[in-house]
This record gives structure tokens, C-alpha cells and sequence, in this order.
């Protein structure tokens, strides 16, 4: 390997590892912010967080990777450019193709990688961490039992406290109102203090109370007054289950299956169930209405041919129910219509999901060559290193193909295009990635 190879592999790799990382790490913060208010307040464990933040990020990989081959091109070559390195090489006798020739190799080889991660590792990240933000979601918050609040998140009791202690375990002017027995009327216990603490393996919530009494509805039926019982006592104990607010990890075979979890492979085989499942259905629905249309053509065999000459016949009140159960068959078979084909077109857009989710694994591995071919030969051409132009720059291609992309796969999600227009952006950007090789190369 040339020493020039060497310079430019290492210029390059510096910047395409710094900002992987910033792409990985912005588009998490951009996760935990959208599902901020289901994460917090509930006692996870930093092991859980950790694992959700882990499995998301994995998420993050293919998407960041083309964000990061770009700003790294840019950054590269407009290094080499600004210090007039670039103009020294382009002296030596070597033309663009052999200077890009090292960083297009690494490219090339993140391509591949980013596809292999994007077909094997991504589906099973893409289930965890939805297995597991499903169970943060279901998960009650954690115990926080508030001054001057009602607290009603245990099942069947909601607790009253004047106050709370430093120590957040004392407690005053206690008041719990239990619903097991009857919901309309609960039993009533108050106490002037008292202890919350949970116990070891932090099952259960003991309330150790002290001063109190409790009340409670002991029957009768609400005409006339019903018995009524108080105990008063120095010290009594109350203990509650917390294994409501237990996090329980459910199996991830619940949401095996989709196709945001499948590879390549397993699409294209589920693509072809579906598509003979539609076709299945639309072929029974022609034949039902077939069937449903040649009876009353057998009926009519013996009315005349015009049939409207019985309408004259008939008296007014048979005619009307004539009109109205022919008018009831219309409309019933409107809406058999309708519903059938709102039915095949809900089979359809499922059908193109799994088509959007088949050529996205390819889209951004090739999104890494097409915006390489973007990114350096801007560079060579701009001549300006650094974080500003780079930064700038890459920020707006990516913007572009990006939202190009977004455009077309709802266009394609809605049927307004082929499947095929998942690659609108990468052709929108190829043609600006060959023009600046032209600009560059006639520099």
C-alpha cells in the first residue's frame, strides 16, 4: 500500500468514526425524547434502560452509516484540497479515480456491511427492544405516594397522606380507603402517623400505622341505617402486593412475525403468501357474486320479458315492498362491496409494507456508494476542510435524499407509485454525484 493510501485511509476513517457515533447518538436522543413520558417515573433499572437504549440503536446503524460515509467524504477531500494536497497529487500524475480509489474501497465494504446488518442483525434488535418497550409501556409507574394527593395506582385502595417525613418512610395523617369488600362503600382506615417500607425483595408495601381506627359498613340496604362498626387500636400493620408494579418481560414470539423483523428471505416468501391469499380472496368474492347473480336470472325465467309490466298489476302496498326489497338488495350488496374492498385494499398496503421494508434494506446500504459519490467529489471541488462547510453540506444533501425518500415510500405505502420508487432518491442524487465528478475531474 502506497503511503498516499495510507494518508487518505487515515484522514478519512478518523471522521467517519466520530460521526457514526454522532449520527447513532443523535437519532437516540431523537428516540428517548419520543417515548420519554413512557420511560419515566417508573423505577426501571438501569439494566433494562440500557438494554432498551442498546436494542434501539442497533436500529440506528443503517441509517446512520450513509449520514456518516458523507460527512467524512467531504470532510476528507476538502482537507486535501484546502491544504493543497489535492493540487500536489493531481501534479504527481494522479488522476481523481486513484485518489477516491482508497476511500471507495472502505465505502464499498461498509456498503455490504450495512446491508448484512440491515438483513440479520436489525430484525432481531427491532424485536427486542419493541418486546421490551411494550412492557415499559404496560408497567405502572413507580410508588410515589404524594402529600395532599390521592393515590390510587394500587389496585382496589386509594391512600391519603397530610404529609411525608425527609426520611420518605414517615408518614401523617393517614387515610386508606379499601375497596376489596365494596367498591360504593369502602372500609375506612385513618391514623395519625405512620411507616412505609418495602420489604427485601420488594414484593410487598408494609404501612406500619399507629393512633388510628378504622371503619367500616359492616351491611344493610341503604333505606334505613346500616350497622356500623370502629375499632380503635395503637398499632396495626396493612400490607399490599406489589407485584403490579413488577416489570414482566413478555415473550418475544408475541411479536415475531412482522415484517420490520423479517430478512430478505423471509420477505420475499411472506410477499408471496399474501399475494396468493389476495388473489385467493378476490376469487371467492367473484364467485359469491357470481352465485349471487345468476339466482335471480333463474327466478325471472318465468316473469315476462319486461318486467316492468307487473308494476302496473300489482296493487300499491305489494308494489312498494317490491321497490323497497329490491332497494334493500341494492344497498346490501353496496355495502358487501364496499366492505370487500376496503378489505382488499387494507391486503394490499400490508403487501406493500413488506415491499417498502425488502428495498429499504438495499436503498441504504447503496445510499452509502451513491452519497459518497456525492460527498467527494463536492469536497475536491469546494476545497474547504474543517467542521463548517462539511458539516453544512452534508446536513443538506442528507436532508434531500432523506425527505426525497420519505415522499416516495408514502407514495408508495398509498399506491400512487410502483414499489420500485423506493429508489427515487438514490436516482434523484446519482445524476448530482456524476455531475460533481465531472466538475471535479475538469478542475
Amino acid at each position: 500500500m502506497k503511503k498516499l493510501d495510507k494518508l487518505i485511509i487515515k484522514s478519512f476513517l478518523g471522521p467517519l468514526v466520530i460521526t457514526f457515533a454522532i449520527a447513532v447518538f443523535v437519532l437516540l436522543m431523537q428516540f428517548i425524547w419520543k417515548y420519554i413520558d413512557d420511560i419515566a417515573g417508573k423505577g426501571l433499572s438501569i439494566g433494562i434502560i440500557m438494554e432498551l437504549m442498546l436494542d434501539a440503536s442497533a436500529t440506528f446503524v443503517p441509517m446512520a452509516m450513509p449520514i456518516a460515509v458523507l460527512f467524512a467524504s467531504i470532510m476528507t477531500m476538502g482537507n486535501l484540497g484546502e491544504r493543497y494536497e489535492l493540487v500536489a497529487i493531481k501534479s504527481g500524475g494522479i488522476p481523481l479515480w486513484r485518489t477516491l480509489l482508497p476511500m471507495g474501497i472502505i465505502v464499498a465494504i461498509l456498503s455490504v456491511v450495512a446491508f448484512l446488518f440491515a438483513d440479520y442483525v436489525m430484525p432481531s434488535a427491532v424485536l427486542k427492544y419493541r418486546t421490551t418497550l411494550y412492557d415499559i409501556t404496560r408497567k405502572k409507574p413507580a410508588l410515589n405516594i404524594r402529600p395532599g394527593e390521592y393515590y390510587s395506582e394500587i389496585d382496589n385502595f386509594v391512600i391519603r397522606v397530610n404529609d411525608k417525613s425527609s426520611d420518605g418512610k414517615t408518614l401523617h395523617d393517614i387515610t386508606i380507603f379499601d375497596h376489596r369488600k365494596n367498591p360504593g362503600k369502602p372500609d375506612v382506615v385513618s391514623a395519625r402517623y405512620g411507616m412505609m417500607q418495602t420489604t427485601p425483595d420488594e414484593r410487598y408495601l408494609l404501612f406500619t400505622l399507629f393512633d388510628g381506627c378504622s371503619y367500616s359498613e359492616t351491611g344493610g340496604n341503604g333505606e334505613q341505617d346500616e350497622p356500623f362498626t370502629r375499632i380503635l387500636f395503637a398499632k396495626d400493620e396493612m400490607t399490599f402486593d406489589m407485584g403490579q408494579f413488577a416489570f414482566d418481560k413478555t415473550s418475544e414470539n408475541v411479536f415475531q412475525g412482522g415484517y420490520q423483523m423479517m430478512n430478505t428471505s423471509q420477505l420475499d416468501s411472506n410477499i408471496i403468501r399474501l399475494e396468493q391469499k389476495r388473489n385467493d380472496d378476490i376469487a371467492k368474492r367473484a364467485n359469491l357474486f357470481r352465485l349471487r347473480d345468476s339466482l335471480p336470472q333463474a327466478l325471472s325465467s318465468s316473469l315476462p320479458a319486461d318486467i316492468n309490466s307487473l308494476l302496473p298489476s300489482m296493487d300499491k302496498l305489494t308494489r312498494s315492498r317490491a321497490i323497497g326489497a329490491a332497494a334493500a338488495r341494492v344497498e346490501r350488496l353496496y355495502n358487501e362491496a364496499k366492505v370487500d374492498t376496503q378489505a382488499d385494499t387494507s391486503q394490499g398496503e400490508y403487501i406493500r409494507r413488506h415491499y417498502i421494508e425488502w428495498h429499504r434494506k438495499y436503498t441504504l446500504s447503496v445510499a452509502c456508494i451513491v452519497l459518497f459519490l456525492v460527498g467527494a467529489p463536492f469536497g475536491s471541488v469546494v476545497r474547504k476542510g474543517g467542521l463548517g462547510l462539511p458539516l453544512v453540506a452534508s446536513l443538506l444533501f442528507f436532508v434531500i435524499y432523506y425527505v426525497i425518500g420519505m415522499i416516495a415510500e408514502k407514495a408508495v405505502r398509498e399506491s400512487a407509485i410502483g414499489t420500485l420508487g423506493m429508489w427515487i432518491s438514490t436516482l434523484v442524487m446519482l445524476p448530482i454525484g456524476i455531475y460533481l465528478i465531472y466538475r471535479a475531474v475538469r478542475n
